[in-house]
């Protein structure tokens, strides 16, 4: 089983959630870092430790960031990182599986599954290493996190959807 280290240049943590009922937001998070362990013969016995900086949410909107920011979403001065611990891995076909495991957000900690598929492996053309892309998604309800902001809109139905869609998209180098 090797070691893998998550490039931070080449991963993202990105989300999307509805907006007042008839589209959707997206945003992401540019700070991502952690390591897996991972052998592509023995997928069940890989581990996957990810640590994400939530101050470094970015939607496009300054206004829109910093509210995300506050007590009412991250509260990323109390809560300065997100993370996720693998449980358990489950093969779920070829290049495929199932990573179970905690999310922790605002200190609060949900068990969550990441739907994920992997490529690779290659050879980097520019420095000497090999590398995986790991694609993941899982979907959450933000209000288990401590997350219930919201304003109620003429009617029914509300500004901010609950449900999230989070992806994670990861290149991991192999650790030296």
């Amino acid at each position: 089983m090797a070691l893998w280290k998550i490039d931070p240049d080449h991963s993202v943590a990105a989300f999307h959630v509805r907006h007042m009922m008839i589209s959707n937001v997206c945003g992401q998070f540019n700070s991502i870092a952690g390591v897996i362990t991972f052998d592509p013969e023995d997928v069940g016995e890989s581990t996957i430790d990810v640590e994400i900086d939530a101050s470094g949410i970015f939607t496009g909107i300054r206004k829109r960031d910093e509210h995300l920011r506050s007590a009412d979403f991250l509260d990323v001065e109390k809560h300065p990182k997100m993370t996720f611990k693998s449980i358990r891995v489950e093969p779920a076909g070829p290049r495929h599986f199932i990573v179970f495991g905690e999310l922790t957000i605002r200190g609060i900690k949900r068990a969550v599954s990441l739907d994920t598929e992997y490529s690779g492996p290659v050879k980097d053309p520019f420095e000497p290493g090999t590398s995986y892309g790991f694609s993941a998604s899982a979907k959450i309800n933000r209000e288990e996190f401590g997350m219930a902001w919201n304003v109620g809109m003429e009617g029914g139905g509300f500004v901010v959807g609950k449900n999230l869609t989070i992806t994670l998209e990861v290149e991991a180098d192999l650790a030296q």
